[in-house]
């Protein structure tokens, strides 16, 4: 058997206002929109051009999550902690922060050499307090 990863779930409190942000600063396009029969709940899936997706979930009246000020924060709560995005080069990791941040996203950890030799890293977090990883892979 083999497996791949195909997308993550995230909740959010305003499904259109979600959308419209994850598309645009993100890249992304509506693939289908659903709602479970019998539940409340209802979802977008959205879908990059390299294949990943990302699934935006509501539900009226829900319970707000952790929303952590950075990774290590999130690293120190069981669950979900952030989502990652590789670019192409360590050039690209700034240049995306910036984008993004101009896109309404928030600030968590401004880039920096990673942990791993001559890669770099960034964190941003979506309108609700999601964190987004950006990294690049090229070393």
């Amino acid at each position: 058997m083999t497996t791949r990863f195909d997308h993550v779930g995230i909740s959010v409190p305003d499904l259109d206002a979600a959308v419209a942000w994850y598309c645009e600063a993100l890249h992304l396009t509506e693939e289908h929109a659903f709602s479970v029969p019998g539940t409340d709940l209802q979802g977008v899936m959205l879908r990059h051009i390299s294949g990943h997706r990302i699934e935006l979930l509501h539900r009226p009246n829900v319970a707000p999550g952790l929303a952590a000020d950075g990774p290590l924060q999130a690293a120190a709560t069981l669950g979900y902690g952030h989502l990652c995005l590789a670019v192409d080069t360590p050039d690209e990791v700034d240049t995306e922060f910036a984008r993004l941040v101009a896109a309404g996203a928030g600030v968590r950890m401004s880039p920096r050499p990673a942990p791993r030799p001559g890669a770099r890293m960034a964190f941003v977090s979506d309108p609700y307090g999601n964190l987004i990883e950006l990294i690049d892979r090229t070393v």
